[in-house]
């Protein structure tokens, strides 16, 4: 009975060791791909670790960069700041110029008008012209005007 009980033992294992057989050379070769992929995952990691660096330094880069195109941006407007005050003085004496241009130009008409009737006799309304500019532009308006003595 030993003897049976034995062989039947052994029948067992090797029943389990004939079924384990293939399941034993599945896993050998998921373990075999395992290893390829760890060696692929090593590999993908350097790449990867080589990636971060390189994004990195293009990012200290890219930041050295618009530091220096800040500071550039904010001296060209410290320059234009002073040129946009002289500007907008400018606009407002050219302003001032053009009212009194206006002015002469309405004290001319009449005095224009005077002047090419029968009786020529200039009779000024206003006061005389101030400056050599005024005086340029009203003896240029006069000249113009048919009649008229310069």
């Amino acid at each position: 009975m030993l003897g049976t009980i034995g062989m039947l033992l052994d029948g067992v294992v090797i029943a389990l060791l004939i079924f384990a057989l293939p399941l034993v050379l599945r896993l050998e070769r998921r373990l075999a791909g395992l290893r390829q992929d760890h060696g692929a995952l090593a590999a993908g990691a350097a790449d990867l670790t080589e990636a971060t660096r390189l994004a990195e330094a293009a990012s200290v880069r890219l930041r050295a960069a618009a530091e220096s195109g800040g500071r550039q941006v904010a001296e060209s407007l410290a320059k234009a700041e002073p040129l946009r005050d002289d500007l907008r003085y400018l606009m407002e004496r050219a302003e001032t110029l053009a009212d009194r241009l206006e002015g002469l130009v309405r004290t001319a008409r009449p005095m224009a008008a005077e002047a090419a009737g029968p009786a020529a006799a200039p009779a000024p309304t206003a006061a005389p012209p101030a400056s050599q500019a005024e005086r340029d532009l009203l003896r240029a308006l006069l000249k113009g005007i048919p009649g008229s003595a310069s």
